[in-house]
């Protein structure tokens, strides 16, 4: 008999990201290397051979999701030859945090998950409290990710949390590229992986039930003063009593169309930019007027991020007031964007630079 219906679909989709990140690993010149190497002392050396096989590591907080999340990695990584290990980040929010996150450690040494560590962060306060809990969190998972040179770090994000993510940007009147949601593959060099985004967050739930993994559920989850959880306990179910269920798919699928016209249009900025730049790198604003709208907003956005702009406090009314100096000109003043970064149009040409 074959393992819970809810535990196979966990380690089935574990399974496809740890194949994606072996022939990921495989094309890199350094990965290459590593595995002529590993080969050709195997025989002798088996030590050496498995230090050289990729590491991945599980960010887990304890919760249903990153438990399911770390069983199924602990299971399948040794059948692929891959080292399987966890870190946690304990953020400091809340009394008694240093002892759970030791507490998650030993429950994913208990899984058999090496090498495995609890790192806690400083959280500071740009962008609220959310933001800067992630910022902090993604900050130390890079640096460990580094430290211990691992191929990829699995993320326990469901197709719940994508639905919430797609509607806090409709909330916001954010662009198509917020309405997309979470990618699949992110990060530097392809380094974060979230594997449960087809998967429903009663779907780990209940792998960890079965499987008698203990969890922690976040009092923060169901603080109504994160805007999340009041969408999660909130918004979300008030959608479904309206619109019937079926609501969380929708947005899933919603975020992956949208993802795939955003992408797209990157493609199309990125190879138009050359064409409207004059010979000295200036652009010029009679070519950028006769692209798309929404082209020409992605080109004056990544000028202006390459100008200095922090990518993050950069909105659509910034990029807005700078596209009115191409398609609305009437003798305006400079635009002052985040960062101290200037725009102003000077002879038919857009300047975006440091003021």
């Amino acid at each position: 008999m074959g393992p819970h219906p809810a535990v196979a679909a966990i380690r089935l989709a574990v399974r496809r990201v740890l194949h994606d990140v072996l022939t990921h690993n495989s094309r890199t010149p350094a990965a290459a290397a590593a595995a002529a190497v590993a080969a050709a002392e195997a025989a002798r050396e088996p030590s050496r051979s498995e230090r050289s096989s990729p590491l991945v590591l599980v960010a887990c907080s304890g919760g249903a999701d990153s438990m399911a999340l770390a069983s199924a990695l602990a299971f399948e990584a040794p059948k692929l030859g891959i080292r399987a290990g966890g870190i946690t980040v304990d953020h400091g929010l809340q009394p008694g945090s240093g002892l759970r996150a030791e507490e998650v450690v030993l429950r994913l040494r208990e899984l058999g998950l090496h090498p495995v560590e609890s790192i806690a962060v400083t959280v500071g306060r740009d962008g609220g409290p959310e933001a800067a809990a992630r910022d902090a969190r993604y900050a130390a998972l890079d640096a460990a990710a580094e430290r211990h040179g691992a191929a990829a770090v699995l993320l326990g994000h469901t197709r719940d949390d994508q639905a919430e993510t797609v509607l806090l940007g409709l909330a916001r009147g954010s662009g198509i590229r917020s309405l997309s949601g979470m990618a699949a593959v992110s990060g530097a060099d392809g380094r974060y992986r979230r594997p449960f985004l087809h998967l429903d967050r009663q779907t780990a739930r209940k792998a960890c039930m079965v499987q008698s993994l203990p969890v922690w559920d976040d009092p923060h989850n169901a603080d109504p003063a994160y805007t999340r959880s009041r969408l999660r306990h909130e918004g979300l179910p008030a959608l479904e009593k309206a619109l019937g269920k079926g609501v969380v798919e929708a947005l899933a699928r919603t975020a992956q169309l949208s993802r795939d016209d955003a992408d797209a249009l990157d493609t199309w900025a990125s190879q138009a930019e050359a064409s409207v730049r004059d010979a000295t790198g200036l652009l010029e604003c009679a070519k950028l007027y006769a692209l798309p709208p929404a082209v020409r907003r992605r080109i004056l956005r990544r000028a202006a991020i390459d100008a200095g702009a922090p990518a993050g406090s950069l909105f659509a009314r910034h990029i807005e007031e700078v596209d009115r100096l191409i398609t609305g000109w009437r003798g305006q003043k400079a635009i002052n964007l985040p960062g101290k970064v200037v725009a102003q149009r000077q002879g038919g040409r857009l300047v975006i630079r440091q003021g």
